[in-house]
Formats: C-alpha cells, structure tokens, sequence
C-alpha cells in the first residue's frame, strides 16, 4: 500500500498544484516557521528527507560505489556537467525576469532527486546505480551546487556561495550522516520507519512546491508564456541528453534509462530552499515548476519504458 503511494508521486505533485492554484493559502502556511519556535517547516522537512535517505544507507554502499566506478562517474558527472549548462543556456536564451533565470540555474545546479530512484525502479533501469548516483551526487552538491550557481549565475545576480554551502551542511550532510550512523547501530529496528519515510518525502516534496506555486500565483500568471516552456526545455533536454550520454559510452539500456532519469530529476525540494533563504520567494518559482514537469516526464517514460525489456 505504501509502495503503490510513493509510485503515484506524479499524481500527487498534479493534484497539490492544482490545489495550491485555486487555493494557495491550504498550503503557504508551509513557507513559514511552525509556531512557538524559530524552526522553519520546508528545512526541516528537507531535513528530515535526508535523515530517511541516510537511514536506507550502510558503509557497504559506499564500498559497492568502487564495483561501478565508471557508470557511476560518468552518471555524477553528467549531473554536474549537463543540466547546469542546459540551465544556464535557457535562462539566457529566455526573456524572463532575472529572479526567475536564477532560479532556473539554481535547481539545474541541483542534484538528483530522490523521486528518481522510484521512477528508475519504475522504469526497469539500473536501481542500484540509481541510489547510488543520488547518494553520490547529493554529496557532492554540498560544494558543486553553491559553486556552479555562482560560476553559472553571475551574470545575472551577484551570488555568494559560501552561505549556501552552510545551508546545504546543514539541511544534506548532518542529516545523511546522522541516518548513517543510526542505520548502522540499529538498523533492525528502523524498519517501520524506513518504509514510511519515502511516503513522507513525498509528502514534504508536494507541500513544498504547492506552497511555493501559491505564493507566487501572480508572478507566474504573468511570466507564463515564458517561464512555462523555459522549465519544461530544461528538464526534456535533460532526460534526453541524459540517455545519450549514456550511449556515447557505450552503456546498456538499463544504464542508458538510469542517467536519462537521473540527470533529468532535480531536488526542486533543495531548490526551492535555498532561493527562498539566499534569495527571493519568486526564485523558488522555477524550483517548483521544476518539481512538477520532471515527476510528469519522469512517469511518462517511465510508463512506455517498462513496456520494453531493459538490455
């Protein structure tokens, strides 16, 4: 039952829109702190998708990523490498407001989502790669996503990274480390609760892109002719490129599908985070939208895909 709801990512993501367009103020409470502390309720609950996503892993994960090397090396760099350029390209090619392009490079710049593990199982790609390039790819981005946003989006707003590297210490790597280290002193006894934490990803992903699509309802109406598209080319573009990059070596199509995917995922969720705290609310805008075309991309070929045998 659990399994079949986290599967159905891409149609909550369609509803909580959809929801959050006619009636935002159900889900812009969530932009802010929950009452009686200073704690804000996205971080936190990024925090604690983090926290579930080091639980699923053991210091074995880290020792199998050395039987894979290449197919995971050329996976992280393609994260790193495609979508950055693809975001930075369509920014500049696009007239939109310079928040906006920021945000577009922003969650280009961002690692792989956590979504894209279930679409890969989905689409009968490579699982083990896939948790282990979002593993990977999440590590990294503590310094790659301050430092390519910088590199990608000076010429557009003056960016400083190190405060975002403080952000992502905090919202990625302690709760990662944290998940770790209790899997590994008792893993046994959090098997509950690893079941339910992908549904809670999924919970915390819809309730942050609903509450920044509502909050910023009347930016997007505006821009939508544009901004619309211009999301939509980052991510198809990345999908596609994804699955050739994986043929230009030579991959199989298991592996073929696992980049497609990968590269063309984001963590809009991290996305939308950063631009609301080192930037503005309408920089988390794309985040957001971004959320919403990659679960519907990802679920469309993820469909026609297990359709077809995996090579």
């Amino acid at each position: 039952m659990l399994s079949r709801a986290v599967n159905l990512f891409w149609l909550w993501t369609l509803i909580g829109t959809a929801w959050a367009w006619f009636v935002p103020g159900h889900f812009t409470w969530f932009l802010g702190m929950i009452p009686g502390t200073e704690l804000k309720f996205i971080p936190l609950g990024l925090g604690i998708i983090m926290l579930g996503m080091g639980m699923t892993l053991t210091f074995a994960d880290f020792k199998e990523v050395l039987t894979m090397p290449k197919w995971v090396g050329l996976g992280v760099a393609a994260q790193f490498l495609i979508m950055p350029v693809i975001g930075w390209g369509v920014a500049t090619l696009f007239d939109l407001p310079d928040q906006f392009k920021l945000g577009i490079i922003l969650v280009s710049c961002c690692p792989g989502g956590t979504a894209s593990n279930v679409v890969t199982y989905l689409a009968k790609g490579n699982l083990a790669l896939s948790v282990l390039m979002t593993m990977c790819s999440t590590l990294l981005a503590i310094g790659l996503t301050p430092f390519l946003t910088k590199v990608y989006a000076s010429a557009v707003f003056e960016v400083e990274a190190g405060p975002m590297v403080v952000s992502m210490v905090m919202i990625v790597l302690l709760p990662i480390v944290v998940g770790l280290v209790l899997n590994s002193l008792a893993g046994d006894k959090l098997k509950r609760v690893k079941e339910v934490s992908p549904l809670i990803s999924v919970l915390v992903i819809v309730l942050i892109v609903a509450a920044v699509v509502g909050a910023t309802k009347e930016s997007i109406q505006e821009h939508w002719k544009t901004l619309l598209p211009a999301v939509f080319i980052v991510h198809a573009l990345g999908f596609g490129l994804g699955y050739f990059w994986g043929r230009l070596f030579g991959m199989r199509e298991k592996e073929c599908r696992t980049f497609s995917i990968e590269v063309g995922m984001q963590n809009s969720g991290l996305g939308s985070q950063l631009a609301k705290s080192h930037f503005t609310l309408l920089a988390a805008a794309p985040c957001a939208i971004s959320a919403f075309y990659h679960c519907m991309i990802g679920s469309f070929l993820a469909s026609v895909w297990r359709r077809k045998k995996g090579e």
